[in-house]
């Protein structure tokens, strides 16, 4: 009995550990990328790119998606009070699936940005290849990182280990919606694994 005891104990002493790992990663990426985000597009300095992080355009219902509608509408205020000069937009494309596409057509036809200063990158399947894509294949270096503030983080956290000069504008939340609570959770544990690529210095693969 005794045995068994401590084997409880032993297992529970690991998941303390485990989950004080994971508090202090993220408390890692929350300190490193402080003060390098903006909710004000007064306050942001201007950069030459802005690096818009894809998602669906709409949700499993068929409606718009609310996240989708607000990084668009992000990067075009970045645009209109002249903040950036080009728009790289990062998503994933796949047979059937575009979204860097989407995101295009929706800043040129809904938020009046000239399709000359668009990029398309079909292969930001992951924020990690976002970041890596930006730097590597298209050459930029200093970017304003637009999603919501949530996923900014680990995306700031990347662009710095990758030697890059970026801030992020936190597109709109969307607290209201039932996908709040499980993106807050999801990227939580996201942070954690980044924490984990960079210590060991591992490449996402898509």
């Amino acid at each position: 009995m005794k045995k068994i005891l401590d084997l409880f104990k032993s297992f529970f002493n690991l998941v303390e550990i485990g989950i004080l790992l994971m508090i202090l990663a993220n408390i890692w990426v929350f300190a490193v990328t402080n003060g390098r985000t903006y909710t004000k597009i007064s306050k942001i300095p201007p950069r030459q790119t802005a690096l818009v992080l894809g998602t669906s355009p709409k949700m499993r219902s068929g409606v718009s998606n609310p996240y989708f509608t607000a990084r668009m509408d992000a990067a075009a205020l970045l645009y209109h009070h002249g903040k950036i000069k080009k728009i790289i937009v990062s998503g994933e494309k796949s047979k059937g699936y575009d979204e860097p596409a989407a995101m295009k057509d929706y800043l040129i036809y809904q938020e009046g940005v000239p399709e000359n200063i668009i990029i398309q990158d079909p292969k930001g399947f992951k924020t990690q290849a976002s970041i890596k894509n930006c730097l590597e294949v298209y050459h930029q270096k200093d970017v304003i990182v637009v999603s919501q503030g949530f996923h900014n983080l680990r995306a700031l956290f990347y662009a710095r280990n990758s030697g890059m000069n970026a801030l992020g504008f936190d597109a709109q939340d969307v607290l209201a919606n039932k996908s709040f609570y499980r993106n807050q959770s999801r990227e939580f544990l996201a942070r954690v694994v980044a924490v984990i690529y960079y210590i060991f210095n591992i490449e996402q693969k898509v």
